[in-house]
Parts: structure tokens; sequence; C-alpha cells
């Protein structure tokens, strides 16, 4: 589940793999819009299925939302409406009888990776609606499912920087979000500007629309560069559905990447995502299987 989009892959006994997706509805607060949106999620999963919820051995779920270790949500930005809410018992209602896990997008789409890659460690950063990403070290996920999810997005890279929807300033994810590269090009244009248009203006070499990106990348890189000092992961993975559609994106980051180099130190190579705009999708389907993030 993301903020504006919600992916679904649904993988049978006999092999058979269908994968739709669906976007929500503008968001709105209150419970009413959460139960609007549950029930949307469970009619989008019976037509991919065929099956009842009920008839589904194991769901996996990414979920970019905060949860306390009692499974309600704390804050979604992107969801208000989704506040509070019972997630697990939400999401066990709806799937009947079926075991239902939940995990971070971020560090799933960190596990994903790793594992389509056969890597034993790597960063993850995804980059869509929000930034989120994800560690694996030694074939473990940092810091670890009992002590929270990888927040790299929420790094601050700019104290004096925008406004996340955090509430702080400067974190990754005001700058380097798909939003807000889309918010600064549009004021560099003078006009609110959509994703086709970035993609298109990218394309040409419009000087807008490459400075906004490169901007966003170079704080991707800022952080990546940060983590690496502490863990040294032996890879960075950029990924994202922002990312995924935009070429040359990665190229950009690794390049940013290169430049904060410091004698003595070469920083990970940057490599996109091998799973595309869909590695959390994947760590959601291996969560299901039972291959669930070790501690």
């Amino acid at each position: 589940m993301g903020g504006t989009k919600v992916a679904l892959r649904a993988e049978h006994t006999d092999g058979a793999v269908r994968e739709a997706g669906f976007r929500w509805p503008p968001a709105c607060g209150g419970p009413v819009h959460a139960a609007a949106d549950l029930d949307l999620l469970t009619r989008q999963v019976r037509e991919l299925c065929a099956v009842a919820p009920d008839e589904l051995a194991g769901v996996g779920v990414a979920m970019p939302a905060t949860l306390d270790a009692a499974g309600v949500v704390t804050a979604w930005p992107n969801r208000p409406g989704w506040t509070g809410l019972d997630l697990g018992g939400a999401l066990r209602e709806a799937f009947g009888d079926a075991e239902v896990v939940c995990a971070d997008d971020g560090d799933l789409a960190a596990l994903a990776e790793a594992h389509a890659a056969d890597r034993p460690d790597l960063l993850y950063l995804g980059v869509g609606t929000g930034v989120g990403g994800g560690i694996v070290l030694g074939g473990r996920l940092l810091p670890g499912p009992s002590r929270g999810s990888c927040e790299i997005g929420h790094l601050i890279v700019d104290r004096s920087g925008d406004l996340c929807d955090c509430g702080r300033r400067g974190c990754v994810q005001s700058v380097a979000s798909g939003p807000a590269v889309l918010r600064r090009a549009g004021r560099a244009r003078g006009a609110e500007v959509t994703f086709p248009e970035l993609a298109q203006a990218l394309a040409d070499g419009t000087s807008w629309a490459a400075d906004a990106v490169r901007e966003g990348c170079a704080a991707l890189a800022a952080a990546a560069v940060g983590v690496g000092e502490l863990l040294r992961p032996a890879a960075v993975v950029v990924g994202g559905g922002f990312a995924a559609a935009l070429p040359g994106f990665t190229g950009t980051v690794a390049a940013e990447t290169a430049r904060l180099a410091r004698p003595g130190f070469p920083t990970p190579p940057v490599e996109p995502a091998r799973l595309g705009g869909l590695s959390s999708l994947h760590g959601a389907v291996l969560l299901a299987k039972g291959r669930s993030p070790r501690n």
C-alpha cells in the first residue's frame, strides 16, 4: 500500500500469478474514510484472486504508515483517516481466516531486493509519494522488526529546508519525494508541473526539470553516503514508482553519491532496483510465504 496507489499480486498454488493495482480516492479524515478504503481494498483483492478473502492462505502487507507495538496506526499523512485504526484487526476482519502479516514497506522492499540479487547487505531507497528505505546487513534487516522500521526518508539533510509531512524541516522526503520534486519544478517553471510534464521536460533537457530532479537526487545521495559511513553497505539500490518512471534518475543519484566520496573511502555502487517500482510488493509476497524479516 502506497500513499497514492496500491499494488496487488496473487500467487496461486498451481503457479499462476496475477497482478493488479488501483489508486486510492482523495484522502479525507475520519474513520468512515478508512472503512471505505478497506472496503475498496477487499473488493479489489476478491476480483484479483477470484476467491473470497477468507479462502486466501496468507496475506503479506507492505505499509508506509507508522504503527505502534499493538499494530495501531499512529501516523499516515497521506491517509489521515487511518490514524487510530487497529490495522491488524481490520485486515483480519477483511481477509477472514487467512494469516495476515504487516511490515514497513521500505524494509520489505530492501528484503526483496536483497533476495532478488542474492546479496547479504544493501541500502534500499524507495522514491514515490514519500521516501522510504531499508537496510539489510548480514542478511538481517536493521534495526529489526522488534525495534521499528528504517526511516531513512526522515534523515535530516537540510536543517533550514522545506517542511516535511512529519512536521520538521529538511528531511530527505521533503526534498526528494515525488511531490517535493514536482513542487520545486513548479516554482522554477512558474507554473504547476504534472508528472508527465516533468518527465517530458527532463527528456528534453529543460533546465527547470533537470535542476529539480538533481536536487532530489543530491538529497538521496547525502543520505546514502551518511549511512555508508556508518554501515558500509555493499550497494545502494534505488527504487520506488517515481524513481523507476524517470529515465536517468538512478544515474543521477550515482553521480551525486560519487561526488561526495572522500579519499580512501569510495562510495558504494548505486544501482536501480531489480524489481522496479514493485520491490515492496514482492517483499509482501515473501512475508506472506513465511519468509519474515529476522530480528
